[in-house]
């Protein structure tokens, strides 16, 4: 079950959108018409991956491997275990440390049934974390009731369903959920038999706590299958075991949305030039708050927003823990604990290509407080951030994301990034996030753009030729397989009112993904055409 593999996203009913199926690919692009839902399910991504994220901020749990595990492995179905379970899940801790068995490779390790049955104990067991995925729903839309998100003229609520598929012909893991005013309901589908393989640095992690624990139960364990009281502490130790394994069988069963996601929210200039004010603010509030007794209460923002301006404050952090689990976490993947993208240079290429200068953090001296720089190519001094253009403003986010935040396998949701660019631009920023996605980001964008889709559009047609073929073309350095690339059309309907999502192909003739903008092109034509005709006749 690689960690790469594709995620299925079904919506009904919810906001404007009437349906969606919608499968997650390196790069997925929404594109339709204004009000017809892009954002409410980019938001709604970004939402899952808050709730089921393994990574993200510490004091910000809800669905990590250790607190589903532990909370309720520990007090419930691991104390329910039979001595033989246990005597068998430490014969396999043996086997595996010694000769590697069940491995396809010398690290790889393939997790005992038991791992798998006390994680399916453990999520269809949890009403905390149904209520806890209901509050972050709300708490990313901005909203108090989930209710206000179901479609007007819904019989039935909406439904939110995830599916992880493990092969072709294999069941899925399922996560459901479905709500209405009253009532929100949370139902994890695991299937009996589906082979979970701990690869990679995680795996590394487990072989060795597998050798600590095999070392300190010796031959003790033996006496579990009688059910010998006398062997409390190897019961214990081999609890704590099975607590852990189905701590690394989790972040496997969830699959991508396991990543973090960092969210980009439109109108980024507004929000870059207002965000000192915005927090300069709330901290002479707090500062005050034991003075004087406050009056106007303070706006609230949704989520995305509310996450955007705290990752700007910490921006300039040079360690990473405010992004991944408590150091006690086992299943911690090591690449978390890696460079930045920018270690190859990301941020300095979207710099030159995209900015047209270089934009930096320089942090105040008095509050600790960083401010956003901008040093235009050629320049001998750097500007504010609020003095430069919007074009810079909108997308310097991007490039301080990919210097201080971004790594492998982390979701960068981008909305309408062709706000304030000019088309050349738009063009180059599509090019960009070619390199972005082929260094292991995924990428999620929203936009009303014809050029970003149509350089798209080239990107995945350049795929086809060999690779001496593509240097041979301009921009032969950009290009994605069409496997990789996803762009979702928001149809408008009246009957039932909102939208239905589709995915769009490439067309075969036109070499274009048919979003409808060429609509609009002919119907301009078109009254050009009737204007032009008037004029001459009247002459």
């Amino acid at each position: 079950m690689p960690a790469q593999e594709s995620l299925e996203i079904e919506v009904k009913d919810f906001g404007p959108i009437v349906e969606a199926k919608v499968d997650l690919r390196p790069l997925t692009v929404f594109v339709g018409p204004s009000n017809t839902g892009k954002s409410y399910l980019a938001i709604l991504i970004y939402a899952l991956h808050r709730f089921f994220s393994t990574a993200r901020y510490k004091e910000d749990w809800k669905f990590s491997g250790y607190s589903c595990a532990y909370d309720f492995i520990c007090s419930e179905a691991a104390m329910r275990m039979p001595g033989g379970a246990l005597a068998d899940l430490a014969d396999w801790a043996k086997k595996t440390v010694a000769d590697g068995m069940g491995s396809r490779n010398e690290k790889d390790i393939l997790l005992p049934d038991i791992a798998l049955g006390l994680l399916r104990s453990a999520l269809v067991e949890m009403p905390e974390e149904v209520r806890d995925f209901h509050n972050e729903i709300c708490r990313c839309f901005g909203v108090e009731n989930i209710g206000t998100l179901i479609r007007n003229n819904s019989r039935d609520g909406s439904s939110i369903v995830c599916r992880r598929y493990a092969s072709n012909d294999a069941e899925p893991f399922e996560y459901k959920l479905t709500f209405d005013a009253k009532r929100t309901e949370f139902i994890p589908t695991i299937p009996e038999e589906t082979p979970i393989w701990i690869q990679g640095a995680a795996a590394d992690k487990l072989t060795e706590q597998l050798r600590r624990i095999t070392e300190r139960i010796g031959d003790s364990a033996a006496g579990l299958r009688g059910g010998v009281e006398t062997f409390h502490d190897v019961r214990h130790l081999m609890e704590d075991l099975a607590v852990k394994l189905a701590s690394f069988a989790q972040p496997q069963a969830v699959g991508l949305l396991n990543s973090p996601a960092f969210y980009l929210p439109a109108d980024r200039t507004g929000v870059m030039h207002a965000h000192t004010l915005v927090v300069s603010t709330l901290i002479g509030q707090a500062a005050r708050a034991g003075l004087h007794p406050m009056t106007v209460k303070t706006p609230t923002l949704s989520g995305v927003l509310a996450d955007f301006l705290q990752q700007l404050i910490e921006l300039d952090y040079k360690g990473i823990m405010q992004y991944i689990p408590m150091d006690h976490e086992p299943f911690l993947d090591i690449d978390y604990l890696s460079s930045p993208l920018d270690a190859g240079g990301l941020a300095e290429q979207f710099e030159k290509t995209v900015l047209d200068g270089v934009v930096r953090i320089d942090k105040s001296k008095a509050i600790g407080y960083p401010r956003f720089m901008y040093h235009p190519r050629g320049w001998k001094r750097d500007l504010p951030l609020m003095n430069t253009s919007s074009m810079v403003s909108e997308l310097a986010p991007v490039a301080l994301y990919l210097r201080h935040v971004l790594r492998g396998n982390d979701v960068l949701i981008v909305e309408e990034p062709e706000s304030h660019l000019h088309p050349a631009k738009q063009v180059e920023f599509t090019r960009q996030l070619t390199t972005i996605v082929n260094s292991g980001v995924r990428v999620i964008v929203t936009t009303h753009s014809e050029w970003i889709l149509e350089e798209l559009a080239n990107i995945v047609q350049r795929s086809e030729l060999s690779e001496a073929r593509r240097k041979e073309t301009a921009h032969g350095d950009f290009s994605l397989p069409h496997r990789d690339v996803g762009v979702w059309l928001f149809e408008q309907k009246k009957r039932p009112k909102g939208s239905v999502v589709k995915e769009i192909p490439l067309d075969p003739d036109s070499s274009l993904y048919p979003s409808g903008f060429s609509d609009v092109a002919i119907a301009l034509h078109n009254d050009w055409a009737g204007i032009a005709g008037r004029i001459e006749n009247a002459k």
